[in-house]
């Protein structure tokens, strides 16, 4: 039977190609890595729901993962909301180009983002702010991500406001409020997630608004 690691592994292979990933050796070891930091942290922390190794893979990693083919070389992201690091850390540990700042208000989860990024480099690469967006002065950058944010419905609005001046909004949602953030933003890309029928990733200039 295999370990839960195995059936992370294996799942992250067999089912990139689905997404339109492609992994090399050590983007899988960084992840791996990744997912057993989580399972170490998740029972004090709640980072994410419990779910099998496989759905890990699908569910969170590869779907962050499909970020990438919107984010082009050099790019800079604020992750608002960053909790486990999904969807930013994934994208952070297989593309060395990239840069972000990651803004989670809980104090205890911040330690962990931290530590979940150690293997990023150079350091500087990657930021923490704990706090909440709304306490923090908008920093620059091309994207604003957001994944799993708390009355997110409720707090969109003020997110769309304080993203950088031109910057893309690229949103994870599920059905139930995809309606309303068309509403709010007005000219919307939508992509459905692979292996899903209800989530799906939003994408907006914020000067569309």
């Amino acid at each position: 039977m295999a370990t839960p690691i195995e059936e992370f592994r294996q799942a992250l292979e067999a089912h990139a190609p689905e997404f339109g990933i492609a992994l090399q050796a050590d983007h899988l070891k960084r992840l791996i890595d990744y997912y057993g930091l989580i399972m170490k942290w998740n029972e004090r922390l709640h980072l994410v729901a419990p779910c099998r190794p496989a759905e890990f893979a699908t569910r969170h990693v590869l779907e962050s993962l499909t970020l990438l083919k919107h984010l082009p070389v050099g790019a800079t992201i604020i992750d608002v909301g960053s909790g486990a690091g999904l969807p930013i850390i994934p994208c952070l540990l297989v593309r060395e180009d990239l840069r972000a700042t990651l803004i989670e208000s809980s104090n205890r989860k911040a330690v962990f983002l931290r530590e979940a990024l150690r293997p990023v480099t150079p350091p500087d690469r990657a930021q923490v702010i704990t706090a909440r967006f709304q306490e923090v002065e908008t920093p620059q950058a091309d994207f604003v991500t957001c994944r799993a944010l708390n009355r997110f419905s409720e707090i969109l609005p003020a997110l769309v406001d304080w993203a950088p001046r031109n910057s893309t909004l690229l949103l994870f949602t599920g059905g139930s409020i995809r309606n309303q953030i068309q509403t709010i933003l007005g000219s919307v890309t939508v992509e459905r997630i692979p292996h899903s029928e209800r989530r799906f990733l939003l994408i907006a200039r914020s000067e569309s608004v």
